[in-house]
């Protein structure tokens, strides 16, 4: 089993409720959770959100998705993920995904489950060592990775961030690279700022009409892209 974990919020500091912004008509969340359908390693799609009540509306959204919701501490995501594994009692692996990529790539994030699969790392991921764009990330780990990591990280940091523990310099789990040849890593498809969700609605009117499942490759080909430069 692999299950993929979407942790969302309302809450975002510098673009409050972006996961619910509209995105050719669809709020941005449920156009990710499309992309993430195409993957054919995973066998579940749940999303982590908080209890707090700025979120009511995002779990509301999401009610008629099919999707399982479960809430847990705003701040402390890694409990949350751990909330996640205990209500649904989840074994083998585990996926983190955040809900401000609605370009997110389903061969990337298939290609990460392969990797910590076939190479027997612990975790594995396409962020540690950048190739790929920003807005493309994924981690994949074994539950039993983040249970320990949740037993034994204590600090406000690695709680926020979930998976610090797990590739930490001196950590005691084996951890992978997804790499790709070409250097992508000055792109950013991800969605912080309203720029960036200004360049996703390009994308989205230029390539979904036509190819609602459009790739990486379609969006490369774009005569235009967002750099880390631009912001």
């Amino acid at each position: 089993m692999a299950t993929a974990v979407l942790q969302a919020r309302m809450s975002s500091s510098r673009l409050p409720g972006k996961v619910l912004r509209p995105l050719l008509g669809q709020p941005m969340i449920l156009r990710q959770i499309e992309r993430l359908r195409r993957c054919r390693r995973l066998d579940r799609i749940v999303v982590a959100t908080g209890d707090h009540p700025s979120d009511d509306i995002l779990v509301e959204t999401l009610a008629g998705t099919g999707l399982e919701v479960v809430r847990g501490p705003p701040e402390d995501v890694l409990g949350r993920f751990l909330k996640v594994i205990e209500t649904l009692g989840l074994t083998g692996d585990m996926v983190r995904l955040t809900a401000d990529c609605p370009l997110a790539d389903p061969d990337v994030i298939d290609a990460c489950i392969d990797l910590r699969r076939e190479g027997g790392f612990d975790y594995a991921s396409n962020g540690q060592v950048r190739t790929w764009p920003r807005g493309l990330d994924v981690e994949a780990f074994t539950v039993e990775a983040l249970q320990r990591a949740g037993a034994e990280a204590v600090s406000d940091y690695d709680r926020e961030h979930v998976t610090p523990w797990l590739y930490r310099p001196g950590s005691p789990f084996r951890r992978g690279d997804l790499v790709q040849a070409r250097d992508d890593s000055a792109l950013r498809w991800t969605v912080d700022l309203p720029e960036d969700f200004a360049f996703v609605e390009r994308v989205y009117a230029a390539l979904y009409p036509k190819t609602p499942a459009f790739t990486s490759a379609d969006i490369l080909a774009l005569p235009f892209t967002r750099r880390e430069a631009d912001v």
